[in-house]
């Protein structure tokens, strides 16, 4: 009996990464249909994160009514173990880009606060344990709305609490008072997932690479850019800590540096800790192949996104890796990299309507992986 590792992540806009190892599932199978398939649900740490350790663990989901990025009520969720000591909160869930219409995506005046109304609502039921996955935000308030909502207090210049909790007000804050702050975090440890590696500011930090994808135009650009150097300098002295040029200081709008000055968070590449969740390296043992993918693949794909953190760990027990994917750039430079085989799913003049519907990339990537276990065999 052969063994084949699944592993993918989720086609955006298309597929999550369940569909997708399903799909490829059911290509293994229908040339080796006693193949041994193991499949594991992953995420870098944005959007499906939770459906992933839900998988994990035990877990129970819990609801609450939180505030969305423009502070308008919603139903939010985390999930708990069984035991109450470890929330998994996913910030896209109350912060993330899909909450708003394109019309609404502002990033001075988009907020975190909903996510720190998970996290207060988490230490409220007793856990001390918080797993954080920060990818996906409409935000860039460097975690102030967050922090706020667990009581951290932002003051100007002249000493008045800044009641804005966005953006805008990040060149404001002069003074970070701790006074109302809960005093359950101090027992608390978080890790956080980060999905990229950015430093907090400058020319590859938050603002410039992330701000116009939540709908930054240039003057809002050169705001925010000030108000995170003017906020890096506060941090700094309030904390001791120096994350402006950090990396992944910069994931999720500056939440991961501020979440590791503040709380001392762990940030660690999103697909590092889920791997790490998942036993991966354990599981994997005996099989032939590893079979990863993701909805658009190049060189960025080596930056420490899904199918690079898996690949890496399949090499080091010199297990190949083939990489999937709906659209394939920079061929040479990922074969290079160590994937066995870089596969387009989609055939050539396919519309991008037609490639983006489910039941196609379902249909496609069970193809693909059909004719690569006919090769195999």
């Amino acid at each position: 009996m052969i063994k084949i590792v699944i592993a993918m992540d989720s086609f955006k806009g298309c597929l999550g990464s369940d569909e997708a190892n399903k799909a490829a599932e059911r290509g293994v199978l229908d040339v080796f249909p006693d193949a041994e398939v193991v499949k594991f649900p992953v995420s870098d740490g944005g959007e499906g994160l939770l459906n992933a350790f839900s998988h994990l663990f035990s877990l129970k989901k819990v609801t609450v009514r939180v505030h969305n990025p423009l502070m308008k009520p919603m139903d939010g969720y985390y999930y708990m173990t069984e035991d109450g000591a470890t929330a998994f909160v996913e910030l896209a869930v109350a912060s993330g880009l899909p909450l708003l219409d394109e019309s609404e995506r502002n990033p001075l005046v988009t907020t975190t606060y909903g996510t720190g109304e998970l996290i207060a609502d988490a230490l409220h039921h007793g856990c001390r344990n918080f797993v954080i996955g920060i990818g996906g935000s409409a935000t860039n308030d460097a975690a102030l709305g967050l922090l706020r909502a667990l009581g951290f207090c932002f003051k100007d210049k002249d000493g008045n609490e800044l009641n804005d909790c966005s953006g805008r007000v990040l060149k404001e804050v002069m003074r970070v008072d701790k006074e109302h702050v809960f005093p359950e975090l101090e027992e608390c440890k978080f890790e956080v997932a980060c999905d990229v590696s950015n430093p907090f500011c400058g020319e590859d930090g938050a603002v410039r690479v992330f701000a116009p994808q939540k709908g930054a135009d240039e003057m809002m650009i050169k705001q925010l850019e000030d108000g995170m150097q003017s906020f890096s300098n506060v941090v700094a002295e309030t904390t001791g800590k120096d994350i402006a040029r950090m990396p992944g200081a910069g994931a999720a709008g500056g939440v991961g540096g501020s979440l590791y000055a503040f709380l001392n968070a762990q940030l660690k590449p999103g697909i590092e800790l889920m791997l790490d969740k998942l036993d991966f390296d354990n599981k994997i043992g005996e099989a032939i192949l590893v079979i990863t993918g993701e909805g658009s693949a190049d060189r960025q794909t080596l930056m420490g996104k899904v199918p690079s953190g898996i690949m890496k760990r399949a090499m080091k027990q010199h297990i190949p890796t083939v990489l999937l994917a709906g659209i394939v750039n920079d061929l040479k430079t990922l074969q290079d990299a160590g994937f066995r085989q870089v596969i387009c799913i989609n055939p050539s003049g396919m519309s991008t309507a037609e490639m983006m519907r489910a039941d196609t990339a379902k249909h496609n990537i069970r193809q693909v992986v059909g004719d690569l276990m006919n090769r195999l065999r």
